[in-house]
């Protein structure tokens, strides 16, 4: 028999306890969540519940594996016949044995991502769209808009103009493109991801015995990370527990932070007006952070008022009060906390037990730098390094060739992005201009048009106009922002990330914060010189690195959360970059930024540092102050420096 009372603190052992009914388990940060779920799951199956009555839904397979691997440990008992796994998992497991009753053979095949672009560049094609047009986006923006209709429940035009207001003016393409696309996975017998939850709603909705047979089998239903549901998945939830009413969701409002995938907050806010006579607890121990880390998360989101009141308390003793650093500019910030982190590492602190979290990707580019300078080994959890992504290159492939114009590698990244352009029309054209004394003039005259397929010449035509637009530029103000400026309003690179990626405005942001941060050298050689030396020296390390487990960790708070490092530095919190502005204008922006900034918070075990840039260089305006952000500057200000729940350090000079 396990000992719960020696093994779960009191909050906990209430929840693994409680007899059955609809219970919301509100779990704040590093309070024990996995372990009071995987307890109760011991518990039911002590109490005599058949593993095969129990359904375990959680967001990752791996973490439905390890809870039940540890159940198995704990109850001595197979767990084998527990469902347990992702909403996905279930859903396919469930359809197969009721395939037909949707119009499927049971023997439906799953698409993955790269499936469903090609079917929808086919169904493009079937409905002869001009999906070359500078206005009509590509398979994969396609993809994610169908998936936000379905994930999000709304009608096209709503996440249209939501999220692709640009593409407003295809609402009837895209409709047709899209109801062409079900007609074919149903005529091909495939399912993506999002048919997997979609299919299983229809069939609990739409026939009543499958759903009194599935619920009848699920006597008891355990719900992960209930904030990030989606609506089709509460929606699911909420079908198979009607019967019995015996579902535990787990999960924290505060930590509420994926509403750009989907993921509903009115579900798990809303589920006592749903359940009025659910019974609700709260895990409010904290096992993690220090209590000084612990006071200022409390401080910070008990500003959002749309949730429910809790309040973290410490286990650990007293540590050290969280730090504000108030630097001179970006470039000091940098300077800082690479310093501070080598000073960490000197003094015994593992490189992977300290992080840099930041809101957006482009955050983190002056720190990789200096990183990079100092030598000082990092691992990036937010994407790949930032100056190797394909929109930076791709930028400073025109500025190459502006220096350059012998480079063929960068006339070739160039000359690729262009329609019907492809490695046969390049080497054509290269065959011309690497024999030249000047290939930029060579490009730019009307012989080069005889040379190429009447496919190419419209993709050549809008080059050479851009490269024409560029060397307009007089060579003494040819800078790199001003290449960036007229690459992204006058030269159509704006349209072509809106047309390619689904974070186009992101990639757009890193483009004009590349742009302020050229600013700095002397001219567009020099930027392109420390680049490629910088890029190098991390290209050159990087089969090194790969040995070392220990590399400092960099990342968005997105891709943080649910870990934990002894130390933690959030960098570029001043008001427009946390909260970042772009997010300030969605419904509801502020306070999913604000618990954004609270999952920042709790990262931190040990020690937190927040730093704030005090100066930014603005184009045509030079440097500009910045206010700190109004995370920090809203919590209640303690005039006694004795009782502030942060110490605060200003960096004027060097570090």
């Amino acid at each position: 028999m396990v000992d719960y009372e020696k093994e779960l603190n009191p909050q906990q052992l209430k929840v693994v306890r409680e007899e059955g009914g609809y219970l919301l388990v509100l779990a704040g940060a590093g309070s024990g969540k996995t372990r009071t779920l995987t307890y109760r799951v011991a518990h039911l199956m002590e109490r005599g519940i058949a593993p095969e009555n129990i359904l375990l839904a959680t967001f990752t397979n791996k973490a439905a594996r390890s809870m039940l691997n540890r159940v198995e440990n704990l109850a001595e008992q197979y767990t084998g016949k527990i469902m347990g796994g992702t909403f996905h998992h279930i859903a396919n497991v469930i359809i197969r044995n009721y395939a037909s009753k949707l119009g499927y053979r049971a023997n439906f095949s799953i698409m993955d991502s790269e499936d469903s672009r090609q079917l929808i560049s086919s169904c493009v094609s079937e409905l002869k769209i001009d999906a070359k047009s500078n206005r009509f986006p590509k398979s994969n923006i396609l993809a994610e808009i169908i998936s936000l209709i379905f994930n999000t429940q709304s009608s096209l035009e709503e996440v249209l103009y939501a999220r692709y207001p640009y593409y407003a003016h295809l609402v009837d393409e895209i409709t047709q493109i899209a109801l062409l696309y079900f007609q074919k996975k149903k005529e091909l017998c495939v399912m993506d991801f999002d048919d997997l939850l979609l299919n299983l709603q229809i069939l609990l909705t739409e026939h009543p015995d499958v759903l009194k047979n599935i619920s009848a089998r699920f006597q008891h239903i355990l719900v992960d990370e209930y904030q990030d549901v989606n609506i089709v998945q509460a929606n699911i939830v909420d079908l198979l527990a009607a019967a019995h009413g015996n579902l535990m969701v787990v999960g924290d409002d505060a930590q509420s932070i994926y509403s750009f995938r989907g993921a509903s907050f009115e579900s798990i806010i809303n589920f006592p007006r749903r359940y009025p006579d659910c019974k609700i607890y709260k895990l409010e121990t904290n096992y993690r952070s220090t209590p000084e880390i612990l006071s200022l998360a409390n401080l910070s989101i008990i500003n959002n008022e749309n949730q429910y009141p809790k309040e973290l308390n410490a286990v650990r003793a007293s540590g050290t009060r969280p730090v504000i650093v108030y630097a001179q500019n970006v470039l000091k910030q940098a300077d800082f906390v690479a310093q501070r982190v080598r000073e960490l590492f000197h003094n015994g602190v593992p490189l992977s037990e300290i992080a840099v979290l930041y809101r957006a990707h482009y955050h983190s580019m002056e720190l990789q730098m200096e990183l990079v300078r100092r030598e000082i080994p990092f691992d990036i959890r937010s994407g790949i390094r930032f100056f190797e992504q394909a929109h930076i290159k791709d930028v400073t492939s025109y500025m190459r060739i502006m220096i350059n114009p012998h480079d063929e590698l960068a006339w070739r990244r160039v000359l690729l992005m262009y329609p019907k352009i492809g490695n046969q029309t390049f080497l054509k054209i290269w065959s011309i201009l690497g024999k030249t004394q000047n290939p930029l003039d060579e490009f730019i005259d009307d012989k080069i048009i005889k040379s190429i397929t009447t496919a190419a010449k419209s993709g050549i035509e809008s080059c050479r106009k851009h490269i024409k637009e560029i060397m307009e530029i007089p060579p003494t103000e040819r800078t790199s922002d001003r290449i960036i400026d007229i690459l992204l309003s006058a030269c159509g690179y704006r349209e072509y990330l809106r047309q390619n990626y689904t974070d186009a405005p992101s990639r757009e942001e890193d483009l004009m914060q590349l742009a302020v941060f050229s600013k700095q050298y002397m001219c567009m050689e020099d930027f392109l010189n420390e680049l490629a030396l910088l890029t190098n020296m991390a290209s050159q390390d990087g089969h090194e690195e790969e040995e070392k487990s220990d590399k400092l960790v960099l990342s968005t708070i997105h891709q943080a959360k649910g870990l934990e490092w002894s130390y933690v530095f959030l960098i570029w919190c001043t008001d427009g970059m946390f909260p970042l502005q772009r997010a300030l204008k969605e419904k509801e922006g502020e306070a999913e930024e604000r618990r954004l900034f609270y999952v920042a918070l709790t990262r931190a075990k040990d020690q937190l540092y927040l730093c704030c840039p005090a100066l930014d260089y603005s184009r045509g305006l030079g440097n500009v102050a910045l206010a700190p952000s109004r995370f920090i500057s809203e919590i209640t200000p303690i005039t006694d420096k004795e009782e502030r729940p942060f110490e605060q350090w200003t960096l004027y000079a060097d570090y």
